[in-house]
Order: structure tokens, then sequence, then C-alpha cells
């Protein structure tokens, strides 16, 4: 295979319907409210195999209104929010103080599925932010330990030597306390399913938040 782009890109076909078959989504059976359609979509979307679908983009804004997104990992989706996790002290940390509004976006292509999300961010406790931390593998606290994101940084070595102590501190010490490391939960006020279709029929559903309920459309693809 070359590796002219345009070829590449030329030669990718996506759902071919002779190929690839994706299951239906009837928006009439859709539930009132968006968090149980999400729910169950994910776990279909986890038997169906599909590779890290906790991940997700978030996307922010800076200071002149630029846009900025970056893969993450969904800690949760509760009454609070989709939830989600990094140093108050990184970009999208001081993105999201500064301008406390995100996006997220989800793709499954095993199904053939997105799931879109907007709304206004906040921090959780400090507590709330550790708790979640001390939850997770030694590999995320040493992670965390490490600190620093988004600095400039010098070599990789260094990143290595630093990146060595903060395991070595997750192994001997599990409950180490991370100051900046924040849980932020996304309050929808947008959530949008959209189910792929092979003949490009896609089906599009759109939440959105009226006071404390929700009203729903359909989109065109």
């Amino acid at each position: 295979m070359g590796t002219d782009l345009h070829e590449l890109l030329r030669s990718l076909r996506v759902w071919d319907p002779e190929v690839t078959a994706l299951p239906a989504f009837d928006p009439a059976d859709a539930p009132a409210e968006p968090l149980p359609l999400f729910t169950t979509w994910f776990a279909e979307a986890v038997a169906a195999g599909q590779t890290e679908p906790h991940t997700m983009s978030l996307a922010t804004s800076d200071a002149e209104g630029r846009p900025d997104v970056r893969t993450v990992m969904l800690h949760g989706a509760d009454a609070d929010g989709w939830s989600f996790a990094t140093h108050v002290t990184s970009r999208k940390g001081e993105q999201l103080t500064a301008r406390p509004y995100a996006a997220l976006g989800f793709y499954w292509p095993v199904l053939g599925r997105q799931v879109r999300v907007r709304g206004p961010v906040t921090a959780a406790p400090s507590a709330d932010g550790q708790a979640d931390l001390h939850a997770r593998s030694t590999g995320a606290l040493a992670a965390a330990l490490t600190g620093r994101q988004s600095e400039v940084l010098v070599s990789l070595d260094e990143l290595a030597k630093v990146s060595q102590t903060a395991w070595e501190r997750a192994q001997r010490e599990p409950d180490s306390p991370v100051p900046t490391w924040t849980l932020y939960h996304l309050r929808p006020l947008e959530v949008e399913f959209f189910q792929g279709d092979g003949r490009r029929q896609h089906v599009r559903l759109l939440y959105r938040r009226a006071e404390d309920t929700w009203t729903t459309q359909l989109l065109w693809p």
C-alpha cells in the first residue's frame, strides 16, 4: 500500500451495506431522557467488542474563542452529568476555569454510532476528585503524580526519571494526594444520538433540556 494521503483516503470505505450490517434505531422507542439511552448504547458497544468505548473527545475553547480538542476517558454518567478528570493546571483545566462550557463526542464505529453532549461544566469537590483518582489503577495515580501536564518538556529522559519516581510512589503510597487533580461534571443541555446507515439514511435524535424535562427532535443527516 502506498503512502500518498489522498490515495489512501480515496481507497477507504465507510459502512459498505454489502459488507457491514449496522443495527437499526427507531427514535419512537427512545426513552424520555438521554441518560438511559446512552447507558444502553454504551453497553451494546462494549458487548460488540468496541475498543476503548469509554474514550471520548473533549472540546473546550481558549481565550480567543478558538476550539481545542483532545481524547480523554469517561469517568461516569449520572444525575450530576458526564464526568471526566484532569489537572486543574493543565491546558484544558485552565480553559474550563475561564470558560466552563464544553462538548463531548463518542464514536463507536463497530455499531456506526456517535453520541454528542454539550453543556456547562462544574468542578466536583476536591474530596470527590481524590476518591475518584484513588479508585483507579496504579498507572492512573502515577500519571497524576507525574503532573506538569501541558508544560514544556525538556527531554524524554526527564520524563522517564519523573515517571519512574511517580510509579514507585504510587505503588508505595496508593492514597497519595494530588491536589491539582480535579473531577469535572458536564451537565448536558443537548445530547444527540447518531445511528449510521450504509445507504446514508442516518438517524439523528436530539435531546434538548427544557427546565427539568427534555424535548426531542429528529435532525436531517
